[in-house]
C-alpha cells in the first residue's frame, strides 16, 4: 500500500481563458473543479496507473467535504482527519493563445493541537501496512515546519520509505531528517541549496549537495525531465532524464505527475533508471491537460519510448 499525505487539501479549480488580462472581465471556455493538493493529485494517478492508495490529510467545512466527496466518487480510497477551519480553493487560470498561467492559492485553514494528534496517530497506524508514505505539499498554518521532518523520522521507525515534495522552511527542516526520496524542481533546489544553476552541471552538484544535507535520493525535476542522484544498490548514481518538448496546454502539477509515476514504477519493483523514465513520461503527459493529476496511462505508454535515461559521471574526487 502506498499512503499520500496531504496536510493543506484543497478544490483545484483550472480556468482556461483566452487573452486574460489583468483589471478586465473575462468569460471562461473550459473549466474543471478537482480535489487536489499535491498529495491528491498524486493518489489520483496513483489510482490511475492501478497502484493501492489511501490519501489521507486534514480536510474541513462544505469545502473539505466536497473534497472528501469527489474522492469517493473517483474511488480513491481516503481517511482524512476533520477539522474545524474550512479547507482551501486554489484558482490556476490558463491563457491558451499565450500559454501563460496565473496561480491564485489561498493560505488554508489553521489547525488546532488536537487535530495535529488525530492526524498523527491515524498515520501511524496506515502506515502498519503500507510500503511508500508521499508528503506532498505545503503546510497549513499551526503546524511547526519540522512537522515533515518529525513524521519522517516516525516512518523510519516502521520501516516504510518515505517521499518528500514540498519547499521553503518545510524541505529543508524535512532533508536533514533523511527521507528516502525528496523531489524538488528547479526553483526548490535552488532555494535550498542557496544559489542559482547555470548548466547542468551546476544541477548534478546540486543534487549531490542536498544528498549530502541529509536525503537518501534526490531528484529535481525540469522543464524537459530530471536530474536525479539515486541509491542503486546501495551506491549512488547520478541520472540526466529528458524527453523531447511536448504540446503543452497547461504545466500545473506536472511535478506531481513525475512523483505518482517515479513512485509507482519503484512499487512495481522497476530499476532505478526506468523509475526516473516512467515518472518523465508522466509528468509529460499531464501537461496534454487542463486540471492536475490528469493523465492517460495509454499515452504514457507511447511518451515512454520517446524518454531518454543517461548515467551521469561524477568528476574525479566527487562523490
Amino acid at each position: 500500500m502506498i499512503i499520500t499525505v496531504t496536510l493543506n487539501a484543497a478544490i483545484d479549480k483550472s480556468l482556461s481563458v483566452p487573452s486574460f488580462r489583468l483589471g478586465r472581465r473575462h468569460r471562461t471556455v473550459e473549466r474543471r473543479a478537482l480535489a487536489g493538493g499535491k498529495g491528491v493529485n498524486v493518489a489520483r494517478m496513483l489510482k490511475t496507473l492501478g497502484q493501492p492508495v489511501i490519501a489521507t490529510g486534514f480536510q474541513g467545512g462544505p469545502t473539505g467535504t466536497q473534497i472528501v466527496a469527489q474522492l469517493g466518487e473517483e474511488s480513491i480510497l481516503h481517511d482524512f482527519v476533520r477539522i474545524r477551519e474550512e479547507s482551501r480553493t486554489n484558482t490556476s487560470v490558463l491563457d491558451p493563445t499565450t500559454g501563460e498561467q496565473t496561480e491564485i492559492n489561498e493560505q488554508g485553514p489553521r489547525v488546532e493541537p488536537d487535530e495535529v494528534e488525530q492526524f498523527r496517530e491515524k498515520l501511524l497506524y496506515l502506515a502498519r501496512g503500507a510500503a511508500i508514505v508521499v508528503f506532498a505539499g505545503s503546510l497549513p498554518r499551526g503546524l511547526e515546519p519540522d512537522f515533515y521532518a518529525q513524521l519522517v523520522r516516525e516512518m523510519h521507525k516502521l520501516d516504510v520509505m518515505t517521499v518528500v515534495d514540498t519547499d521553503g522552511e518545510a524541505l529543508r527542516h524535512a532533508v536533514r531528517a533523511e527521507p528516502d526520496v525528496v523531489s524538488p524542481n528547479l526553483v526548490e533546489a535552488e532555494e535550498l541549496v542557496g544559489h542559482e544553476f547555470n548548466d547542468d552541471d551546476d544541477r548534478c552538484g546540486a543534487v549531490r549537495e542536498i544528498v549530502a544535507l541529509g536525503a537518501r535520493s534526490a531528484i529535481m525535476t525540469l522543464a524537459d525531465g530530471c536530474l536525479a542522484q539515486i541509491l542503486v544498490d546501495g551506491a549512488p548514481r547520478v541520472y540526466r532524464v529528458t524527453v523531447p518538448q511536448q504540446h503543452s496546454v497547461a504545466t500545473v502539477g506536472s511535478g506531481d505527475a513525475f512523483l505518482a509515476g517515479f513512485v509507482a514504477a519503484h512499487y512495481r519493483g522497476s530499476p532505478a533508471a526506468e523509475c526516473l523514465r516512467f515518472g518523465v513520461a508522466c509528468g509529460a503527459e499531464s501537461t496534454g491537460r487542463l486540471g492536475a493529476g490528469l493523465i492517460d496511462v495509454h499515452e504514457v505508454d507511447r511518451l515512454l519510448a520517446e524518454v531518454a535515461a543517461s548515467e551521469v559521471v561524477a568528476p574525479a574526487g566527487v562523490g
